[in-house]
């Protein structure tokens, strides 16, 4: 398959599976371990995270409007009953993993990028996610988010540091828990993603910029375009039928695929 080929695939696979609790950065290594390719890079990661960034901030575009306002709003001392707070609660919500993926990120590039990582994380998370949705009581909505609450999805973020666990998959997971409906939890998964890829995506991009390593514009501006609509649609179909469907087919998935990487490098 030729290399602009292998370009639009990855884009593609990330812009579908950011959004999804299924693990992007678990697809994103293990696509290319499975095919033979080459790795593509720091920087091509960072593009289809771009990518997906522009996706999720077109789709929520009216949301981003409203929040921005309700947090200028607050520094004024007039803060709006929830946009205010919903944006200070984003906010609060990305300390912890921000802190951490800056402390550990060595470490995590290094050790934790395995296919028996992945495999057992996939499992394991999955059985909570299922866990989380069978039992949760799907009663409480948007407006309720309390900051307690908002502080223990956004320390279960953490959680998402390890390859093949899903941040979206672990947001899910613990707003779920804590009693949200399922199309509460996705929307705060989805608005929580906004901070955590500016953040990673603003760092990743200072050592492309810093390194004297040629980049590949063309090719990252074709993954930016890929990844941006793959995500777009990904989101807008996941949000339609996470109500009606559940989160089982995702994580018949995710056991299906930990099961696979198990019996292949076990």
């Amino acid at each position: 398959m030729s290399e602009l080929m292998q370009v639009i695939t990855l884009a593609i696979v990330q812009g579908l599976t950011e959004f999804l609790p299924i693990s992007s950065s678990a697809h994103l290594i293990l696509v290319p371990l499975l095919t033979g390719w080459r790795d593509q890079g720091l920087a091509f990661d960072v593009a289809v995270h771009v990518g997906t960034l522009f996706a999720v901030c077109f789709y929520f575009r009216q949301e981003l409007i409203r929040l921005q306002a309700g947090f200028w709003r607050s520094i004024q001392g007039k803060p709006s009953r929830f946009y205010s707070k919903l944006a200070w609660q984003l906010i609060i919500a990305s300390f912890p993993i921000a802190l951490v993926g800056w402390l550990a990120h060595d470490f995590i590039a290094t050790t934790l990028r395995s296919p028996l990582v992945i495999a057992c994380s996939t499992i394991s998370f999955g059985l909570l996610l299922l866990a989380s949705d069978r039992f949760s009581s799907h009663s409480k909505l948007m407006g309720q988010l309390r900051w307690k609450d908002v502080l223990i999805i956004g320390f279960a973020q953490i959680l998402a540091l390890i390859p093949g666990t899903s941040r979206s998959g672990i947001t899910l997971t613990a707003g779920l828990g804590l009693g949200y409906n399922r199309a509460t939890s996705a929307k705060f998964s989805f608005l929580l993603s906004i901070p955590l890829i500016v953040l990673a995506g603003s760092y990743e991009g200072l050592k492309i910029i810093r390194s004297p390593d040629p980049v590949a514009w063309s090719y990252l501006a074709i993954g930016i375009l890929f990844a941006a609509i793959s995500a777009y649609f990904c989101i807008k179909a996941f949000l339609g039928l996470i109500g009606r469907i559940g989160v089982l087919p995702f994580v018949c998935y995710r056991l299906a695929l930990g099961g696979i990487l198990l019996f292949m490098f076990w």
